[in-house]
């Protein structure tokens, strides 16, 4: 049986770093053919505060990054695993049978909002192939648009889950403290006003009035948010990396 090609997408303005090297770890150990790609085709690197053991989530008021975690990360981070993506625009999503979006404040800057983005999850739906977004990464789902169908979002009539509104607007993000910054591959100095627009209230107005929106605000590793509506799996935040990235090898696994 030929391998399963999986298409990973990662921002290059900041990722959180477990949302890419959990499904990264789970698709290598499943033996699928996985192809990061990247805007930029430079290394994915995450920011600073997500490869911190002593990061405590001001929200939640809990230690987000399990020390194993922040060690493997910057394992891929250090070696050349991460170090050749392509660029996002020349991936062709005939060469693919899933696309993964990966996400962290990065995404909402230079990947959620891509025009060939969309137009590979479209052509991805359209072909009847899997599409899964975690976190952020769920408003190019929202973003996504059919002209077939009136430009409702493709996730119209859809079970998501998203990154919910309790969460948001709480302190501005830097997007220029990366982990392993080089001179050219450094970020952007922008600063944001928290995770800029509210993801739950965009998605379920994209999903209309026959969809739904999980929006938990108490999920964590122990109980994790993810929804599995095909060809869409949706994860809603960090907590909920692990619990997604199996989804995804549970599901094409089976195809």
């Amino acid at each position: 049986m030929a391998k399963k090609k999986v298409l990973l997408l990662a921002p290059n303005y900041g990722g959180w770093g477990e949302e890419q090297q959990a499904p990264w770890d789970a698709f290598k150990k499943a033996g699928f053919e996985v192809t990061l790609a990247t805007p930029q085709g430079k290394k994915p690197l995450p920011l600073t505060i997500s490869v911190d053991p002593g990061f405590i989530d001001p929200i939640q008021n809990y230690h987000t990054n399990p020390p194993e975690v922040c060690k493997r990360i910057k394992q891929l981070i250090d070696s050349d695993e991460w170090a050749h993506p392509m660029k996002t625009d020349d991936a062709k999503m005939a060469d693919y049978d899933a696309i993964v979006l990966t996400c962290g404040p990065g995404a909402i800057l230079d990947t959620n909002g891509r025009k060939h983005v969309h137009d590979m999850i479209l052509e991805a739906v359209r072909s009847n192939k899997l599409v899964a977004a975690l976190c952020y990464a769920v408003a190019s789902l929202v973003f996504a648009r059919d002209p077939k169908k009136n430009y409702h979002s493709v996730i119209w009539g859809k079970k998501v889950t998203a990154h919910p509104r309790a969460w948001d607007f709480h302190a501005d993000l830097r997007h220029d403290a990366l982990y392993g910054a080089t001179p050219d591959n450094h970020g952007t100095d922008v600063v944001t006003p928290g995770f800029i627009y509210p993801l739950q209230d965009l998605a379920t107005d994209a999903v209309g009035p026959n969809g739904s929106v999980a929006f938990a605000d108490d999920a964590t590793r122990d109980k994790p948010s993810v929804v599995y509506d095909w060809p869409f799996i949706t994860g809603c935040s960090v907590e909920s990396s692990i619990a997604f990235a199996d989804k995804v090898v549970e599901v094409l696994a089976s195809r």
